[in-house]
């Protein structure tokens, strides 16, 4: 195989530099020239040929190793699912005599990189997301790192927490997965914790959870909430409920962990009569943006390297993963067809404990 490129899709996740500079090594390795496209399934579209085509070299990826982020830059691309944009992409790398691509992303990065051996180009997958919702992997890159970020978070919040005797709201990053919630809150101890697969879930039976652990003597609990849980909630007249107790709120307004925070305020109470005044705070992008953890670093780098000789050995539309602790690569279609059981028995034990 004469010359390869990679890119990286999708939102960013810790360990895609990782993984892109153990691909450039293996590529040295084996005298294959590497490209690196710039902004995703953008950058095959060659709009911008100059900027986004970049030769990389052992001088150029290397150091790119522990960096955050990704250096190539992400994007989304709706128009890519178009079957004449994947054409033209296909024959944009034929004309750059690309033989072989490495696509780092998720689900709809992997749908595209499908689209590709369609097309007849040589494609390898590497899970890059934080969310861990690729079913077929047991670990996707940039979990481990979003979860510790979270976990050093949720820390720092229970110390002030029981400073106070003050509930917290922690919000965290997890669409249609909760696994950043739910192993966030099984590492820190926290008494709540909200998924977006655990189906409809209402915010009265919350506070009774809340108001269960202050009965107890417990007014510093921690509610970890998957940003993707909010859209499970049963209807509830946020409006309604908060201006009711001069809570400034716009009629269309949508729950947050903030407001979220102030409802159960006013359905908790503490043993003195007082308000239990619960805080709320949105992890976010730090999630992201931290440099990765030694074991998303050492997944990256296997991965970049299998990427490297799946496609030197001829093999394409598979994509690799981990399974017992060790990587793994199968078909892309098995691979997107699997389905991910949700662990409701550790869900359920930290609600009810």
């Amino acid at each position: 195989m004469s010359k390869i490129a990679v890119l990286t899709s999708g939102g960013d996740s810790p360990g895609m530099n990782t993984a892109v500079s153990a691909i450039a090594r293996c590529a040295a390795l084996y005298d294959m020239p590497l490209i690196g496209v710039d902004r995703g399934y953008n950058g095959l579209l060659g709009k911008n040929p100059e900027k986004d085509f970049v030769h990389l070299t052992l001088e150029n990826a290397l150091d790119m190793a522990d960096q955050a982020g990704t250096r190539l830059r992400t994007a989304r691309c709706v128009e890519f699912k178009e079957k004449s944009v994947q054409e033209n992409a296909a024959k944009i790398l034929r004309d750059m005599d690309v033989a072989g691509l490495i696509v780092i992303g998720g689900d709809g990065s992997f749908q595209g990189a499908r689209a590709l051996c369609e097309q007849g180009i040589p494609t390898i997958g590497i899970p890059g997301t934080i969310d861990n919702d690729l079913a077929y992997t047991e670990m996707t890159l940039g979990f481990d790192t979003a979860v510790n970020v979270c976990v050093d978070a949720v820390r720092s919040i229970r110390a002030t927490s029981r400073s106070h005797d003050r509930p917290h709201v922690v919000e965290v990053m997890g669409r249609h997965c909760g696994d950043i919630a739910l192993m966030t809150a099984a590492s820190t101890g926290a008494e709540i914790v909200i998924a977006p697969e655990a189906d409809q879930w209402n915010v009265d039976e919350v506070a009774r959870r809340l108001q269960s652990q202050i009965n107890r003597g417990n007014y510093r609990s921690t509610i970890v909430v998957a940003e993707g849980a909010w859209t499970m909630m049963e209807d509830f007249d946020l409006h309604g409920y908060l201006t009711a107790y001069g809570v400034r709120v716009h009629e269309d307004d949508k729950i947050t962990a903030d407001y979220f925070a102030k409802v159960l305020n006013h359905k908790c109470v503490m043993p003195d009569g007082n308000r239990p005044e619960p805080r709320a705070t949105v992890i976010g992008y730090t999630q992201r943006g931290a440099r990765p953890t030694a074991r998303d670093a050492s997944f990256a780098f296997e991965a970049g390297v299998m990427a490297v000789n799946l496609l030197h050995h001829g093999m394409s539309n598979r994509v690799i993963g981990m399974r017992l602790g060790k990587i793994f690569h199968e078909d892309i279609t098995t691979a997107l067809a699997a389905k991910r059981p949700f662990n409701r028995q550790l869900y359920n034990t930290i609600n009810a404990l």
